[in-house]
């Protein structure tokens, strides 16, 4: 029996690391086909860094003042930055088969509604990611390198050095790239019940303070750039909560029914759901407190007496933390004279009937 059990035991432990072996010799193989798409998309593009890098730096160029151009200080940045700028290129646009890998690997271990909700969220993430990245281009660079160059000194010769060009504008593109993701953030929020969009709505002045602190991390510091992020920031933010309300209706009108049922059943019952039901003790109604009558005037007096009396002699009790350093003669006299005291006040007030009270 014992042996038979030991094997179960073995088989079990078995049967969970071959399933984990599974699992990571699927991400292995997943991680290895976004690893051969992205070196494919970068030799196709390779041959053509020198003009990918020239269209790049198109909105800096157009800026600079004439004769002038841009420099290179590293002795390999003229290899090296159009290497990093193709890689990255590669990167971006081989996003979406990255991340269809990541969702087949992902997605076998989703409920059907978290399926029918991801899909979609996972399709419009990308295409916001590559919004932002064109409105950062299009948009923000000309009006940025536009001002950056007319405002410096005359003397000054604008010669931006390529790498620190290529750095500036990852920068951005990462920057407006993940801002433009809010209408998404706000969507999940919805759709895991922490929040609702009214009560979104609500924190509206905060999400603008937000989305300038935002823009003050995510961009270069400079006054238009974080600008232009937390403008759209917003216009983003209020087109979640939009989207929200809308995909979410259905729910969000069973939620209100729910509510609203629940607080009419606490009203009608007249108790909170949060606290018990119990008798009122006066109720003469009630056979089961029967027991329970009001005091009259006289039996009031007296109980009030016998707490009197019950406070004076707890008043009278000996203090514990009194000087240990006295004589037990004296300690006897004064017990003498505080017995006697007591019975002389004993005289004056009259003890309690025992038959009044609760």
């Amino acid at each position: 029996m014992a042996t038979q059990q030991n094997d179960q035991e073995q088989d079990a432990v078995e049967s969970s690391s071959m399933g984990l072996m599974s699992h990571l010799i699927e991400l292995r193989d997943r991680l290895l086909r976004v690893v051969i798409a992205i070196l494919l998309i970068f030799l196709s593009l390779f041959y053509w860094a020198n003009d990918i890098y020239t269209y790049l730096a198109g909105p800096l160029t157009r800026h600079m003042p004439e004769g002038s151009q841009m420099i290179a200080i590293d002795v390999a940045s003229p290899f090296l930055t159009p290497f990093k700028l193709v890689l990255m290129l590669s990167v971006f646009l081989g996003m979406p088969y990255i991340l269809y890998q990541i969702w087949s690997f992902v997605a076998p271990g989703l409920y059907k509604h978290e399926k029918r909700l991801a899909m979609p969220l996972l399709a419009s993430s990308i295409v916001l990611f590559y919004c932002g990245i064109l409105f950062a281009f299009y948009v923000v660079f000309p009006l940025v390198f536009g001002f950056f160059t007319s405002v410096g000194p005359e003397i000054v010769s604008v010669s931006t050095d390529i790498g620190r060009y290529l750095d500036f504008v990852i920068s951005l593109f990462f920057g407006f790239g993940l801002a433009f993701e809010i209408p998404i953030a706000t969507i999940i929020l919805v759709a895991m019940g922490m929040m609702t969009p009214v009560q979104m709505a609500e924190k509206r002045p905060y999400v603008i303070v937000g989305a300038f602190v935002l823009g003050m991390l995510l961009t270069p510091p400079d006054v238009i750039s974080q600008v232009l992020l937390a403008i759209p920031v917003w216009l983003l933010f209020e087109t979640g909560v939009l989207a929200s309300s809308y995909i979410f209706a259905d729910k969000l009108r069973k939620q209100a029914e729910e509510e609203a049922e629940q607080e009419q059943a606490n009203s009608a019952s007249g108790y909170d759901k949060d606290y018990d039901v119990v008798d009122d003790p006066v109720d003469s109604n009630n056979s089961a407190h029967s027991e329970y009558r009001p005091l009259t005037d006289e039996e009031m007096d007296a109980e009030m007496k016998r707490i009197e009396e019950a406070e004076y002699y707890e008043d009278k009790e000996p203090d514990p933390k009194s000087d240990s350093s006295s004589s037990a003669e004296g300690a006897d006299n004064d017990k003498k004279t505080e017995s006697a005291s007591d019975q002389k006040n004993k005289k004056i007030i009259p003890p309690a009937p025992d038959d009044i009270g609760p």
